[in-house]
């Protein structure tokens, strides 16, 4: 991607796919790799950094399918300074309409004395190197001295020069650690503007993690000083405590449009429904007061605020929540609702379902409103996310079939399951445990034979009422990964057992994923080998 023709657009640097997934409890599946990447197109990104091709199969499968599939923005694979990294980002990269290697190699002495063990002449020669052999696959080369921002100032401008004459078209000057300040980011920025030469003929990156909680102020920092382009990733997902959020950049420069003066391609009434689909995909929720898309970002409980909101919205509100693709009431579905107003609902929504994912959606809605009184957004979002689920095209290899749980004073807490196997099977077993949850938890890993850790568990309301749906979230580690699953019941210990067994299957498709070659097209048939799972019925417990 060459310098954009407008000194004032700015362009938007995704990499929710590689960074975000990085973030613990948030890897994704191919299939969910695919579904955020279509709507990060959808959203209007210039850049979708799909992955680190070199780091796993899977990567490298969904780094492939990506760039294959998605066409309009710019997609980028990660590669060290290093000839096979960089290899394998190129085929990874093959098929893409519009393709660009983000080549990286750590700068600052603290990397380069612990780290690498590399001086610093070898550091410009590694990195000289690396965007050169990048060159024989993409002309759109991304460089990014990582730590930059504890490089010491006149090595960091001697890195970047020698990677603009070796070819790079993108500087990327990372916070790795998200150790600077706004005035110190600027600085750095100002000092490569100066004292790099060519520097007017590429893009000015910059890519912020939050560790301070400055990782949007450091941005908008540098943007002031000429940096043309921003990494972040959609509700700020990302290592430790993540990245810069694209939400909270775009609607910052949108709505100071009056102080900075810079514009991006997004279109920003889908920001809102593009964190919702990241959240249910990775089961991180938003906290309720993030800005922009938390729950409580347009919601207004003091008195002097309503009285203020009832006669003039401005008086409390910078921003219109339509804006970011929060509609302003909810429309209230009942039973007697028919097909065509589901559908406008979904459409409000940000969703497009065909004819037969609208028919189940539409079955399950009725079901629903048979159970409930009042069905809210959040509702009609639940069964979506279900129905998008289910048809992904990945069958589970693992069903609920049925379960009973017995809980009560001075009573052992029991569950029994019985699971469906994909090969046709019903297994039933039965636990005990320190509670109704737990003994399900452990009756579905008795059954499966996959034992996990239980890191994390949370119940809440996805409505209100005494109707409402409960949400479960669950959290697990499994041979040192960390992955998480949602799901939603009006019941909620179904909820639980829907969520657990979710991570059962993500793992069991993990597995699958590990064991394909790296080379192989993108799979048609993700199906765990089952016979290590499937026996002989276990014999239930007392």
């Amino acid at each position: 991607m060459s310098v954009p023709s407008d000194p004032n657009r700015l362009i938007i640097f995704d990499t929710t796919l590689r960074d975000g997934e990085q973030s613990p409890g948030c890897s994704m599946n191919l299939q969910e790799k695919l579904e955020m990447a279509h709507a990060l197109k959808a959203l209007g990104v210039d850049v979708i950094e799909a992955g680190f091709p070199i780091a796993s199969p899977g990567d490298f499968i969904s780094v492939q399918a990506i760039a294959r599939e998605v066409h309009g923005p710019v997609i980028a694979g990660l590669a060290r300074c290093n000839p096979a990294d960089i290899d394998r980002a190129g085929e990874a990269l093959r098929d893409a309409e519009r393709s660009r290697i983000h080549v990286f190699l750590a700068t600052s002495a603290i990397h380069r004395e612990f780290k690498l063990k590399m001086t610093p002449a070898e550091i410009v020669t590694r990195a000289v190197e690396g965007i050169k052999r990048a060159k024989q696959y993409t002309d759109d080369i991304e460089f990014s001295p990582e730590d930059a921002a504890r490089t010491e100032l006149d090595f960091l401008a001697e890195v970047c020069e020698r990677a603009v004459e070796a070819g790079a078209t993108t500087l990327n000057i990372p916070d790795t650690v998200g150790y600077a300040v706004p005035e110190h980011y600027a600085r750095i920025i100002r000092h490569l503007k100066t004292h790099v030469r060519g520097v007017e003929k590429v893009v000015l990156s910059v890519h912020c993690h939050n560790d301070l909680g400055l990782a949007v102020a450091n941005s908008l920092a540098a943007l002031q000083e000429g940096a043309r382009q921003v990494e972040c990733t959609i509700n700020g997902i990302g290592e430790r405590a993540g990245n810069c959020a694209l939400e909270e950049i775009v609607m910052a420069l949108r709505t100071r449009q009056d102080y900075f003066g810079l514009t991006t391609g997004i279109n920003t009434r889908l920001l809102f429904p593009t964190s919702r689909k990241l959240t249910h995909v990775t089961g991180m929720q938003v906290q309720r007061n993030k800005a922009i898309v938390g729950q409580n970002a347009f919601a207004h409980e003091a008195g002097i605020h309503q009285d203020g909101m009832l006669k003039e919205r401005s008086t409390y509100e910078i921003m219109k929540p339509e804006d970011v693709g929060i509609t302003k009431t909810e429309l209230v579905l009942g039973k007697h609702s028919g097909r065509h107003a589901l559908r406008s609902k979904v459409i409000e929504l940000g969703y497009h379902l065909d004819d037969s994912q609208l028919q189940q959606v539409f079955d399950a809605f009725k079901g629903l409103a048979d159970r409930k009184k009042h069905i809210y957004d959040a509702d009609i979002e639940a069964l979506v996310e279900s129905q998008l689920h289910a048809g992904t095209g990945t069958a589970p290899l693992w069903t609920l079939e049925a379960f009973t749980c017995n809980a009560g004073t001075g009573t052992l807490p029991s569950a029994a399951v019985a699971l469906w196997h994909q090969n046709g099977n019903i297994i039933r077993d039965s636990a005990t445990g320190d509670g109704p949850v737990d003994a399900l938890f452990k009756t579905i890993e008795r059954i499966t034979g996959i034992d996990v850790e239980l890191l994390d568990y949370r119940i809440r309301s996805v409505t209100v009422g005494e109707d409402a749906q409960g949400e479960a979230t669950v959290e697990v580690s499994y041979q040192g990964r960390k992955l998480s699953a949602r799901a939603v019941s009006t019941d909620i210990i179904e909820a639980s057992a829907l969520a657990f067994l979710e991570t059962i299957n993500r793992i069991l498709l993990r597995k699958v994923n590990d064991r394909l070659k790296p080379t192989d097209d993108v799979p048609q048939e993700l199906v765990p080998n089952t016979e290590t799972t499937a026996g002989t019925t276990p014999t239930p417990t007392a």
